[in-house]
């Protein structure tokens, strides 16, 4: 599914987002495309469980440059444990995961996140 800039930050808000999207900068070695399980959930990533689990870390400074007029959208993302900037124009949300219950997602990061080698996280990310 497409969206806009503030609809994909709005879902950000309150779910867990599989995404895929163009890499704006390609990377030799990997797919021009890439996939992300993304979230800007606060009360999620601000839980015990998601400072962690997810090693989430609030930002300390904002990016040097304005995101929102280069069509970005910023999140962090599970698997590199860290901020990112997604491409809009290109970006196709393939599954929304409501976060609230924060149960269900931690269930759900048990069962299949949790286990993920380093090559099993690269396999997702590049197909």
């Amino acid at each position: 599914m497409r969206v806009s800039q503030g609809q994909l930050l709005a879902l950000l808000e309150n779910n867990v987002l599989e995404i895929r999207f163009y890499r704006r900068n390609t990377k030799q070695g990997h797919n021009a495309a890439r996939r992300m399980l993304i979230t800007n959930d606060r009360q999620l990533l601000n839980s015990a469980p998601g400072r962690l689990a997810l090693l989430f870390k609030p930002p300390t400074h904002a990016p040097a440059y304005n995101w929102r007029t280069k069509n970005l959208a910023c999140g962090w993302d599970l698997l590199w444990q860290a901020y990112r900037m997604v491409p809009v124009e290109s970006c196709n949300v393939v599954t929304i995961m409501p976060s609230k219950p924060p149960e269900k997602f931690w269930e759900f990061f048990s069962a299949y996140l949790q286990g993920m080698s380093p090559t099993e996280k690269a396999y997702f990310m590049d197909n």
